[in-house]
């Protein structure tokens, strides 16, 4: 004898349709192509902040160095601390491999067209960026002012022509 409940009478295990699913998946899809630019903004101006913070901190410690000493401290290599400098310098910053805008801090004494400047070389990030920090810093423009590109993978800030 067969007691099985007639197909009327049985509950229905019913699950998700395809459909169902699928609206789930486009919306989520949605909110991300929405969420993901807006992070990408928001990481970046925290990144330039950073590198604009970095820069303005290393150049008072460079002028309190020279009003101190009465000259710049020695030319130093890419992530290389000059010599004599020390107090409320960022060491840590200073020697981070990458820094905030992917390349290595220098600190540059006569090797330029210029007599003193902190650099970046080999940076990782856009030209486009760059000139927001630049905007940060000083005229928004790379080829004028104190914050220029110096080369093709170098950017500095200068505080003495």
């Amino acid at each position: 004898m067969n007691c099985a409940l007639p197909r009327l009478l049985r509950p229905a295990h019913r699950g998700f349709t395809l459909v169902e699913i699928m609206v789930v998946v486009v919306i989520i899809g949605l909110l991300a192509a929405l969420a993901i630019p807006a992070f990408q903004r928001n990481q970046r101006a925290s990144q330039n902040a950073r590198a604009v913070n970095d820069f303005r901190i290393f150049a008072q410690a460079f002028e309190v160095y020279n009003t101190q000493n009465g000259s710049w401290p020695p030319n130093a290599g890419a992530g290389v601390i000059p010599v004599g400098m020390s107090g409320d310098f960022k060491a840590d910053a200073w020697t981070a491999n990458p820094n905030s805008i992917g390349g290595r801090w220098n600190w540059d004494y006569n090797n330029f067209a210029f007599q003193a400047g902190i650099s970046v070389s080999n940076f990782t990030v856009t030209d486009a960026q760059l000139i927001e920090i630049d905007a940060k810093l000083d005229d928004g423009d790379l080829t004028t002012g104190s914050f220029r590109k110096i080369a093709a993978n170098r950017v500095s800030f200068i505080l003495q022509e």
